[in-house]
């Protein structure tokens, strides 16, 4: 027996779940656990359905391209354990929350390497057993730089890519060589305070609350898809540097969070927005 989830995203209309259910039934497939969700201002169905059973993919797929109308998206996912690429820059506290909750199973992913412009944190990556690649963007383009990094990550084939942390902004070619596959934590609840010094900016405008986001990366900085989000509340006691401080608490609990709900395929993207199921 196996287990597999069926995500479908299709035009809304009459008697979707009861045809999804159906075709299930017809293929002798237990279902485990489903939720749906219908976007009424674009007329758009979502479904996830955990399955159990014997499995023909080709047979199964084809009667559900039947059922549905013109325009769905279905996609039957394995079970089997995620991969990921991790990228970092110098700080520490994300990959660290990663690789602890990957070692006592709060995650269940391979963390297949950690890529990183700098050699900070090799040391930590390699407590965990986990293969660590240096490439220095020094004395090279960045679309060089970028072509060495792909060179590397593509070795490892992941599902996806995680940017713990890491400082640079990516060029349209390396975030179209990997389409809602990265995912990247700002130091920031979006839209406020998009780019660099977000702290800093946070306190200068006396904030009373601070936060962070974990979203899929798109050509446009820090406004791609929002996977999730949180905030802390401060006040006039803190300082930049204090915000920084509690920032990193939360950005590492968000990024976490985020990157379990991918990993459990709970994640539809709408255009510039998400569907959590």
């Amino acid at each position: 027996m196996e287990k597999k989830t069926l995500l479908t995203d299709c035009p809304d209309a009459v008697g979707l779940i009861s045809k999804i259910t159906n075709i299930c039934y017809k293929h002798q497939l237990n279902i485990i656990h489903n939720n749906e969700f219908v976007d009424n201002p674009n007329r758009q169905f979502f479904m996830r359905t955990e399955l159990e059973g014997v499995f023909n993919d080709e047979t199964f797929l084809l009667d559900l391209d039947h059922a549905l109308p013109q325009g769905s998206h279905r996609q039957l996912i394995s079970s089997a354990r995620k991969r990921i690429v991790i990228m970092v820059t110098k700080e520490a506290h994300c990959l660290g929350d990663i690789l602890v909750k990957a070692f006592d199973g709060s995650l269940d992913v391979d963390i297949t390497a950690v890529v990183s412009n700098y050699d900070s944190l090799q040391g930590l990556t390699e407590k965990f057993d986990i293969p660590f690649h240096y490439i220095s963007h020094e004395g090279i383009s960045r679309e060089e730089h970028e072509t060495a990094l792909l060179k590397v990550i593509n070795q490892y084939q992941p599902d996806y890519v995680v940017l713990a942390k890491y400082m640079r902004i990516l060029t349209p070619d390396f975030v179209a060589a990997l389409p809602h596959k990265i995912i990247n934590i700002h130091h920031s609840f979006l839209p406020a305070f998009i780019g660099a010094k977000p702290y800093l900016q946070a306190y200068e405008r006396g904030v009373k609350i601070i936060g962070a986001t974990a979203h899929f990366v798109t050509n446009d900085l820090d406004e791609g898809p929002i996977i999730t989000q949180n905030v802390i509340p401060v006040d006039h006691n803190f300082s930049a540097d204090d915000m920084a401080r509690s920032g990193r608490d939360v950005e590492k609990s968000v990024l976490s969070k985020a990157l379990g709900l991918v990993l459990d395929d709970r994640v539809f993207v709408l255009g510039n927005r998400t569907v959590i199921l």
